[in-house]
């Protein structure tokens, strides 16, 4: 098995005398899609932020496999609507990139059209879309996505999370996201990481929503949403006809 892209080991941060991260330790390996999810103040940003060195650990190692290119999507992008800023300009205010190579990268992400709109004009799941595209530009090994459907409509998060699946295939690169739509990402992702401050618990979706420390965070009324994925692929969405069936609910499994 290849080693893994990046490994953080006892990760520790503190602010204003209150640990956001204590002790954290996980790795993403090679074209793995992997999701840190958490209640808010979980300190998951935080720990985006010391993976990709924008933030020193008070403890512990980061170790980065060598030459790692990495492409980031950040959480938020406030825009000042009066200010005339495209597309292409803001694809280019982290490197030199040819009109073709920010072409192409919009092309992957479904927004091959608006290379030359006005950035402030575009909608909520437009502008997702630039951010993508525009973190596609290094060709990345890694993908650190926080909150990649922020801002956008259901439909748009399947859409996007689809979307996010689809690049991992072309590009063979992994995938660290954020996300707090448990209810979609649990079927976009091959490895949870379920954190508050620590990490409570990991595995693959299936065996995270049966964890104990996730159901105490998240709590059972969480479970209708993520019970479809845990269906044998011949059940019937909506209600579950076998009497043995291993998934949270075993009946009434609501389909998204």
């Amino acid at each position: 098995m290849a080693d893994p892209l990046l490994v953080l080991n006892d990760i520790c941060l503190v602010r204003n005398r209150r640990h956001i991260l204590e002790n954290v330790s996980c790795h993403i390996n090679p074209a793995e899609i992997l999701t840190l999810i958490g209640p808010n103040g979980a300190g998951k940003t935080s720990l985006l932020k010391v993976a990709l060195g924008l933030m020193k650990a008070d403890s512990g190692k980061v170790v980065r496999s060598e030459n790692l290119r990495i492409g980031y999507m950040p959480q938020k992008l406030i825009i000042d609507r009066t200010f005339p800023l495209s597309v292409a300009r803001f694809m280019r205010l982290t490197g030199h990139y040819s009109e073709m190579q920010m072409q192409q990268a919009l092309d992957e992400v479904g927004a091959g059209r608006m290379l030359n709109a006005s950035l402030a004009n575009l909608s909520g799941g437009e502008l997702q879309r630039v951010l993508l595209g525009r973190a596609l530009l290094r060709r990345p090994q890694l993908l650190v996505l926080d909150e990649p459907v922020q801002g956008v409509d259901v439909q748009g998060q399947v859409e996007l999370f689809k979307l996010i699946g689809r690049l991992r295939d072309n590009f063979g690169c992994a995938v660290l996201m954020v996300s707090h739509d448990l209810h979609l990402v649990m079927a976009a992702t091959d490895r949870v990481i379920c954190l508050n401050q620590h990490i409570c618990c990991t595995g693959t979706p299936a065996a995270v929503q049966r964890d104990e420390q996730f159901l105490k965070l998240f709590g059972p009324a969480i479970l209708p949403h993520l019970a479809v994925y845990s269906h044998d692929v011949q059940h019937q969405h909506g209600s579950c006809p076998n009497q043995g069936c291993s998934c949270p609910l075993g009946e009434g499994g609501a389909d998204v």
